[in-house]
């Protein structure tokens, strides 16, 4: 039975990857309309999604890509995300799917309650269906805010020292933290891009008196993002800021994984920073040599300018997964190409 079982899912697998070969892409063009997918990355919304197709047509994988997912925790074995679950030690299982810093123990089980871990984590796979998640887990309801702060910095410093590719944090809030800037700051040392929410208080983040942290330390390595809808407006709750957001990506009405195997709608700014760690990891994934400013300006520069965007988002750019794998690929020629040789200067 074992071994019919095997023989269906490698007949199965087989028909997906035929599949994409036809269509030329690198995955399943299948998953950009499935049942865990949104109009962010739907080939239909030409205008106000990713324009994720594109980019699959011009990807290939070169380098696994870990992306620490710092958030409610997760589903281990929901039937979207289960192949993706990554752990630093031994085998993933149902005591060892990531690590939970929310209790008074930390354990390896962080169980998502709430759903929006599973959420954001089902965002980034949708985006990039080989990326190894790793959750880990600071949020709890009934905890103070200073403990859910101080179980956030765990979890940031847990991610830092394991050397993960990419940080997703779609949190935050108005303190600052010395400690949290700390370990944000060795991330940066160490060439981790953070990809941050920029928050949901309606608020101007260019205004310190509205700052928003994470998003708002300033570091080198920190994406700042925005929501925006299918009618490419930025979205009521999204926190704006001409200098301090650093771009939109798809926030309103997203559909993606939640718990108990289900999918369902969330908004925020909290979804649209998955995609942009989605497309960060691709790229990341794609050209393994590129250092974390050069995937930040790469994300930046290849946004597609929206007028509706103006005043609100630097740039007034949205996230353009098509433009920027084109992009990487011309930075990565650029910087591989060897000086040609001149004549020395008499």
């Amino acid at each position: 039975m074992k071994k019919a079982v095997k023989s269906l899912f490698v007949v199965a697998l087989s028909l997906k990857l035929s599949v994409a070969a036809a269509a030329g892409l690198a995955y399943n063009p299948e998953l950009l309309i499935s049942r865990y997918a949104s109009w962010g990355i739907d080939p239909d919304k030409h205008l106000a999604s990713i324009n994720l197709k594109e980019s699959w047509g011009n990807f290939k994988k070169k380098k696994d890509i870990v992306v620490a997912v710092v958030d409610t925790g997760i589903q281990g074995d929901h039937a979207f995300l289960i192949n993706n679950i990554y752990v630093p030690g031994g085998k993933v299982s149902s005591t060892n799917f990531g690590v939970d810093f929310s209790g008074e123990k930390v354990t390896n089980a962080p169980t998502d309650a709430h759903g929006h871990g599973t959420h954001v984590a089902g965002i980034v796979k949708s985006i990039f269906p080989e990326v190894k998640i790793l959750a880990l887990k600071y949020y709890n309801p009934k905890a103070s805010g200073q403990a859910n702060l101080d179980a956030t910095i765990k979890a940031l410093k847990y991610a830092v020292d394991n050397n993960v590719d990419v940080i997703n944090y779609s949190g935050g809030g108005p303190e600052a933290s010395v400690e949290e800037l700390r370990v944000l700051k060795e991330a940066e040392k160490k060439g981790i891009l953070v990809i941050a929410a920029a928050g949901n208080e309606r608020s101007n983040i260019d205004d310190k008196r509205h700052a928003y942290y994470p998003a708002s330390y300033g570091l080198s390595n920190i994406i700042t993002v925005g929501a925006h809808d299918d009618g490419l407006n930025i979205i009521p709750s999204s926190n704006y800021g001409k200098n301090s957001v650093d771009i939109a990506a798809p926030g309103h009405r997203i559909r993606s994984a939640i718990p108990n195997n289900g999918a369902g709608y969330m908004t925020g700014t909290s979804q649209a920073t998955a995609f942009v760690t989605g497309v960060a990891a691709m790229i990341k994934s794609k050209h393994p040599s590129l250092k974390y400013d050069q995937i930040k300006n790469i994300i930046l520069s290849s946004s597609l300018k929206v007028k509706n965007f103006e005043g609100k988002i630097l740039g007034a750019g949205k996230l353009d997964a098509g433009r920027a794998i084109e992009l990487a690929d011309q930075v990565n020629n650029k910087l591989g190409t060897p000086a040609a040789r001149a004549v020395a200067n008499r």
